[in-house]
């Protein structure tokens, strides 16, 4: 078994068949508006779910980069599956966060339960006489809700006069989904609304989400689970972009516009090499974020850039996805060409609030401001 803060054994090696596997049952997944349960089982067989469990648990309590490379493989073949890698692996990592009871409970079947996070607070727990809570709320764009296991949802409890979000473990039998995932991207997602009617929450499956914030993990000490969030939330949102990309130029490149025959195609081997580069930029970008988020220690500076580096790498993806969209002209704005679902997948993906450079770049240009105008001895 791997030891604390280890990668999983053959992670990338085994994204690469996924990909295989995702890339057929791409376009489908779009049509249905879910994955296919054959996409499902290979994301799991290939480890995923157990990526970031806890080792005492059976899991591998992997690394960000190991992560970052295997779900941007996933990626390349389809980016919704490559976001439910992603959702698995986050999902499944949060649950290093609740009472070691809890802990047992949840992972009770194995490393690969498939776990769901809901990540804003959209409901209410409250008290009960003799301890835990009742939990009642809805939670809308919950990836991967119809084929999960457990949910981890974000509700707000009464606490010392205000209201604070805590996260509540809860089994596949205490929620309901109803289907209003009817996206203009990552259709295959399966983002639909997670429904709670008065649950019964017992103490042991719930912790504050003060104590995510701030990488306090309960029973493990690998780094991936005593990171603070904002180091590696992005990464996770972000890795599904890199691959879809990539994705785009090679469906780009099968039959880019202005090619002329003639000429071997010399009108468009500048875009070619353009796109291909800022790919690989905004892969550096990424790169660079996981290995700060996998190293024991960071500097304030750096926990403040990472969030920033993997909103301008999303921005800097799209924008490549976008010239070749427009680039490949009528052809590639059929419904069975691979590039406007790819287009449509990273405009949607981008919107994701973790995403927003605007919103997570601003605590770093603000420490930047300020560390010009201070004193240099």
């Amino acid at each position: 078994m791997s030891g604390p803060g280890s990668d999983s054994p053959g992670l990338r090696s085994a994204a690469r068949s996924v990909a295989a596997v995702a890339a057929r049952r791409a376009a489908a997944a779009d049509t249905d508006r879910i994955l296919h349960r054959e996409v499902v089982d290979a994301l799991l067989d290939a480890g995923f779910a157990r990526h970031f469990v806890p080792v005492d648990h059976g899991g591998h309590a992997g690394g960000c980069a190991e992560l970052l490379q295997a779900v941007a493989l996933v990626g390349e073949g389809c980016t919704s599956a490559a976001w439910c890698a992603s959702v698995l692996a986050g999902a499944s990592r949060m649950g290093a966060y609740l009472p070691e009871a809890g802990q047992r409970e949840l992972w009770s079947k194995g490393q690969d339960t498939k776990v769901v996070g809901a990540l804003m607070p959209g409901g209410r727990a409250t008290p009960e006489p003799g301890g835990g809570w009742r939990l009642s709320g809805e939670w809308d764009f919950t990836s991967a809700v119809d084929f999960s296991d457990w949910a981890l949802v974000c509700a707000l409890v009464p606490a010392g006069g205000h209201r604070e979000p805590w996260f509540f473990a809860v089994p596949r039998q205490e929620y309901r989904v109803a289907d209003t995932w009817f996206n203009v991207g990552m259709r295959g997602t399966g983002s639909n609304t997670l429904l709670i009617d008065a649950a019964r929450i017992p103490e042991h499956r719930g912790f504050a989400r003060r104590e995510m914030l701030a990488g306090r993990s309960v029973g493990s000490r690998a780094r991936c689970h005593r990171a603070p969030l904002r180091l590696l939330s992005g990464l996770l949102f972000a890795a599904p972009a890199l691959g879809a990309a990539r994705a785009a130029l090679n469906a780009w490149a099968a039959r880019p516009a202005g090619r002329d025959p003639a000429e071997g195609g010399s009108r468009v081997q500048p875009t070619a090499a353009r796109a291909a580069s800022r790919i690989d930029a905004a892969g550096l970008l990424l790169e660079r974020a996981a290995r700060v988020a996998d190293a024991e220690r960071q500097t304030p500076p750096e926990a403040l850039r990472n969030p920033a580096d993997c909103a301008l790498a999303v921005e800097q993806l799209v924008e490549v996805v976008e010239e070749l969209f427009r680039s490949v002209g009528s052809r590639g704005q059929l419904e069975t060409h691979r590039l406007q679902r790819i287009w449509r997948d990273v405009h949607c993906l981008a919107s994701h609030v973790a995403l927003r450079h605007d919103t997570a770049a601003s605590p770093y240009g603000g420490h930047l401001l300020e560390s010009a105008q201070s004193p240099h001895p």
